[in-house]
């Protein structure tokens, strides 16, 4: 027999009424028995007709057989109840716990193809509807994690075909040409080495992505203003005026994750500027976390779209241009890795063109969070 909600919700109610009842009758049987008012007079009778006034035998027996038919009748009716409140009770368990057999019937449906159904809850605002509306709400989120990573396995499915198929091109090219020279093989075999060194940063990309998402589990301590400073070192000038003002900004975390997110950002800033742009880089504390902001000319992005930028594969055509060609990963890695930190991102369009990124990581120097 197996133990459903509606069984136990039945034998309970029952199991209650029950328990009122039987102490309801016990109580009546005990104040008739032994009760505390006085009763009606009792007409009085002498002996042969002298004497003190006494009680009939036939009063006290009268007495007996009421309080016994009374008890008789009280379990009968207890009985009789106890019957109909456990009928009642399984109909009422029916009733309340219908919600939930629709919702189990529902989820019994929602497969991973099909996360489009919802409970959607209806009647009055208690537990249950409540219990519905956050399991919409846990399929909204669902919905749209295997929406992104469909979209993701796509795009980067198609990121590296691309390559793959140009390569192959070029090699059947070379080998169908029967008078092919050494020049013309060299230059086959270096643009090979160009597309195999693009699948390279691809999914050097793709493993950092996913490293960023999995959050971060290992910490030391690091600066952020010197790994800015080592990392706009390493780009050297590039045609673009380039202003700092690094103050420090001690933090704890991932740094080989924290000095992708400097440099991806610094990336970003040089590949999407204008010939003659600048660049301004700023770190310091905010609430006691290492913040960086890294700001660049460029073409003018219109603000709806600024969030575009911070998913995976996605370039604004035409309103960014890069000065080289990137696989779309720059940003939402940079985005992976702040999550991971439990920080927070902040991008926006400059109205003269150009973006403005600011990074806060939300774990300070001591590997506390700010409260």
């Amino acid at each position: 027999m197996r133990w459903t909600v509606r069984l136990r919700l039945t034998l309970l109610y029952s199991g209650l009424f029950l328990a009122a009842a039987v102490l309801l009758t016990a109580l009546t049987y005990f104040l008739v028995r032994y009760s505390p008012f006085s009763g009606p007079p009792v007409a009085p009778v002498s002996p042969g007709g002298n004497g003190p006034l006494t009680e009939t035998p036939q009063i006290e027996g009268q007495q007996v057989v009421t309080l016994r038919r009374l008890l008789v009748n009280s379990v009968i009716a207890l009985a009789v109840m106890a019957f109909a409140s456990t009928f009642l009770g399984w109909l009422m368990a029916r009733r309340v716990l219908r919600p939930l057999g629709d919702m189990t019937a529902t989820v019994r449906r929602i497969t991973a193809d099909q996360l489009d159904r919802r409970l959607a809850a209806s009647g009055p605002d208690d537990e249950l509807k409540e219990l519905a509306d956050t399991f919409d709400g846990l399929l909204d989120r669902l919905e749209a994690a295997f929406t992104a990573q469909r979209r993701f396995v796509a795009n980067a499915s198609h990121e590296l075909r691309t390559p793959l198929t140009l390569q192959q091109a070029m090699i059947e090219v070379a080998l169908a040409d029967p008078e092919i020279d050494v020049a013309s093989l060299r230059a086959v075999l270096e643009r090979l080495l160009a597309a195999g060194q693009q699948q390279e940063r691809l999914i050097a990309a793709l493993l950092t992505l996913a490293r960023g998402q999995q959050g971060v589990h290992r910490r030391e301590p690091f600066d952020l203003a010197a790994i800015t400073e080592q990392a706009v070192g390493q780009r050297g000038d590039r045609g673009l005026r380039v202003e700092s003002e690094l103050r420090p900004a001690p933090g704890s975390g991932d740094r080989d994750l924290v000095e992708r997110l400097v440099g991806n950002l610094l990336d970003n800033a040089v590949r999407h500027n204008v010939r003659g742009g600048w660049i301004t880089v700023a770190t310091g504390v905010t609430a006691g976390c290492p913040t960086l902001r890294v700001s660049n000319s460029g073409p003018v992005i219109p603000p709806s779209q600024v969030g575009t930028l911070l998913k995976p594969f996605q370039r604004l055509e035409g309103g960014r241009r890069a000065t080289g060609k990137g696989a779309g990963l720059g940003l939402s890695i940079v985005a992976a890795i702040v999550e991971a930190h439990h920080g927070t991102l902040e991008a926006r369009a400059l109205a003269e063109g150009g973006l403005e990124v600011t990074v806060v990581l939300g774990v300070a120097a001591g590997g506390t969070r700010p409260g």
